[in-house]
């Protein structure tokens, strides 16, 4: 009997998100062409604010969702979608959480319930494998999944994978795909690279061995213009997690870019020399301003509709991004809202 309840009660949890998920889609008439996926890994753990989003905070973010009418998806929508073209809903998003510490379960889970939120959980099965301390159990990843939550993956060990040799790259993924199939009878779909790290090699590696879209850490907005295995991610903790940055988040617009040179995550030359052409048809090309971690705004040399980003020093700390805006004008008026390009760079 307790069994049946327990899966009576876990349908009614993924029709909730199924349902949460849709009914704002349809009340909204604008269509996009892009997508915000946001991510999380802890949830009230104060003692590792690095990584952890405060609980009253994240209260707040889940409300202001409601409020501000944004619609939550399903991650498999959006890539669905992005990659056949077919239109989101204006201010879509997907949520995402890394790394399944045990928060997830305990305050997390429940409250994305509460509200019908559908969510991603990317796992390394060797810590819950392990049934470390302050990670969540295949149990409850187990009645997460029943719930509807969909299980990605993060590898075995959660490696710095681009120092690994592409063999090794295999046996990670080799080794997190059995695990998956013995404990909750799947092989994920999607997949998110640890630390948010890869270079070309790793990035066509997850390509070659079947998922159909890997996500990193550089904030910036899902566009069919960038590769579905660099989808970018903003991640929210205790420095970078208020409400005013959610908003900014989730009401950013893409900025569609191709050629893009110097763009390589590992660094070979310090600093990068990043090169891209930005879409006909995005204005305001002369507002288009850059950031680089350590330095504030730099110079931007701009060829027509080729753009340069000129660094005056190098990067000095391990982890670095280029972010790139520009407003979203209409009518010839700004509505506030930004296009948003970003690199993430390590020094190794």
């Amino acid at each position: 009997m307790l069994f049946v309840l327990h899966m009576i009660t876990a349908l009614f949890m993924a029709l909730a998100m199924m349902f949460g998920a849709l009914m704002p889609a349809l009340a909204n008439d604008d269509q996009s062409d892009d997508a915000t996926i946001i991510m999380y890994h802890r949830f009230g753990e104060s003692n590792l604010p690095s990584t952890n989003i405060q609980l009253d905070v994240f209260d707040a973010h889940l409300q202001t969702i409601r409020d501000e009418g944004w619609v939550v998806l399903p991650l498999a929508d959006i890539v669905s979608r992005l990659k056949s073209g077919v239109p989101l809903p204006d201010k879509a998003m997907a949520i995402t959480v890394d790394d399944a510490f045990s928060s997830v379960y305990t305050e997390a889970f429940p409250r994305l319930q509460e509200y019908g939120y559908p969510f991603t959980l990317f796992i390394a099965t060797s810590s819950i494998d392990r049934g470390l301390n302050g990670y969540a159990s295949w149990d409850q990843i187990r009645e997460m999944q029943a719930a509807g939550v969909e299980i990605g993956s993060q590898t075995h060990t959660h490696p710095h994978m681009h120092r690994l040799t592409a063999e090794a790259v295999r046996v990670e993924i080799e080794a997190s795909h059995a695990i998956f199939q013995q404990e909750l009878g799947i092989t994920p779909r999607y997949f998110a690279y640890p630390y948010g790290e890869y270079s070309p090699e790793t990035r066509d590696i997850i390509k070659d061995m079947g998922f159909e879209a890997a996500f990193g850490q550089a904030s910036g907005i899902a566009h069919a213009s960038i590769d579905a295995f660099e989808w970018p991610r903003f991640a929210f903790n205790e420095s970078y997690g208020d409400v005013k940055r959610l908003k900014l988040a989730i009401e950013a617009k893409a900025l569609p870019i191709s050629d893009m040179t110097g763009g390589d995550m590992v660094l070979d030359s310090n600093p990068p020399f990043l090169g891209f052409t930005v879409a006909e048809g995005i204005e305001p090309l002369s507002r288009l301003i850059c950031f680089a971690s350590g330095m504030g705004r730099v110079e931007v040399v701009q060829l027509g509709r080729r753009v340069e980003v000129r660094l005056p020093e190098a990067f000095s700390n391990y982890r670095n991004r280029i972010n790139c805006t520009m407003p979203v004008v209409e009518n010839g008026k700004d509505t506030g809202r930004f296009r948003w390009y970003s690199r993430q760079f390590v020094r190794d």
